[in-house]
């Protein structure tokens, strides 16, 4: 070998479920990884992306042509490590050039051993699971034995009745915000965004943090103005537990404000239904309609799962309040017996423009509502 073949990039390579191959180059770190394939379609915010618990379980492939040009800050994850199960993208800058920068985005994926693919075609990817579907792969930087790397996707479980929240979870409970504050959350971890954390800090809340296996009797002994149901990952059907959890809890009649996987528990705990969507919605600029005001808004959307539109019209208890304007998926809902909300996308908006916070507002006026 001459001193030049040393430096020669090392090759990898996407495998797909159905057998689509695609190539690229390694970057991060070396090794293999599988999971469900999905693809954001934000311009921005990998950092946040990357570090979103609900992404448990996913290699994610950007449509930004562009990773780690900014590299990376602290006050910017969204938990205490990359989340994804490996990165497919087309262009990974190994020096961001942003000031004030923490460290590099390579850095991270390295020091955590997360394998990283770049130079690959992400275009004609991402139109291939567009049009084939959310379905799981295996990407590779240390063989392109495809032999090998078929077993290694035979081994892989579906994302479809899977539960994965405990995974993601806070081991303990912890408390975020300052004690002094009006009101009172407990909110329960199965994925939690610090977004979320600070968005309902800022509006005068304390919370208490709880894992997501704890026990309603343990969760309740906690003394509290209202109820948050986090994000997550995995499919929510799979959660039977969760879902008589979820419904004792709203028999308190205390306001409770769900998102993602929360609200789609919130869902199934009322008797709706939820489905594996063809490949989900992941990005920053999904406008949604809201029914009451007539309005609309920009959203950040993560989630490959949905609740059944058909379920909601049988449901008497139960009004849409929210749809997904570019397939007309249910994007928020509310019970009309109880103080109850939830939407299927992300207010905390980290990344993704500020339009939906107001929801946040909305669960404090609840809480002023039901705490006189």
């Amino acid at each position: 070998m001459n001193k030049n073949e040393t430096n020669q990039p090392k090759k990898a390579v996407v495998l797909l479920e159905d057998g689509a191959v695609f190539y690229g180059i390694s970057t991060g770190a070396d090794g293999s990884a599988v999971g469900e394939i999905c693809f954001n379609t934000g311009m921005t915010g990998y950092q946040e992306i990357f570090t979103d618990p609900s992404y448990f379980g996913q290699i994610m492939v950007t449509t930004n042509a562009h990773i780690g040009n900014y590299g990376v800050l602290e006050d910017e994850a969204e938990s205490n490590s990359l989340k994804i199960a490996g990165l497919v993208c087309r262009n990974f800058t190994q020096k961001g050039s942003r000031v004030g920068k923490s460290a590099d985005l390579i850095d991270d994926f390295r020091a955590q051993g997360k394998v990283s693919i770049t130079g690959v075609d992400t275009r004609a990817l991402v139109r291939y699971i567009r049009k084939q579907g959310a379905m799981n792969a295996v990407i590779s930087t240390e063989t392109q034995d495809m032999d090998a790397l078929r077993e290694l996707l035979k081994n892989a479980p579906s994302m479809e009745g899977l539960s994965l929240a405990g995974e993601v979870s806070t081991e303990a409970p912890y408390f975020f915000g300052s004690p002094e504050a009006k009101f009172t959350i407990a909110a329960m971890d199965f994925g939690i965004k610090q977004n979320i954390l600070r968005c309902l800090a800022e509006r005068d809340c304390y919370i208490k943090v709880f894992p997501a296996d704890t026990a309603l009797d343990v969760f309740l002994e906690f003394e509290c103005d209202g109820y948050f149901l986090s994000n997550g990952p995995g499919d929510p059907a799979a959660m039977e537990k969760e879902h008589a959890f979820v419904a004792a809890l709203i028999e308190k009649n205390k306001p409770v404000f769900g998102i993602c996987l929360g609200h789609q528990l919130i869902a199934l705990s009322q008797g709706l239904t939820t489905y594996k969507m063809h490949h989900g919605h992941r990005g920053i600029n999904h406008p949604i309609l809201n029914k009451e005001t007539g309005l609309g808004e920009i959203s950040s959307q993560n989630h490959g799962f949905a609740v059944s539109a058909d379920a909601i019209e049988n449901n008497p208890n139960v009004e849409l309040t929210h749809i997904h304007l570019n397939d007309q998926t249910v994007a928020g809902i509310r019970l009309k017996n109880r103080p109850v909300f939830s939407v299927q996308y992300h207010p905390e908006s980290a990344p993704g423009p500020h339009d939906s916070r107001y929801l946040f507002d909305n669960f404090i006026s609840l809480l002023h509502h039901y705490s006189n």
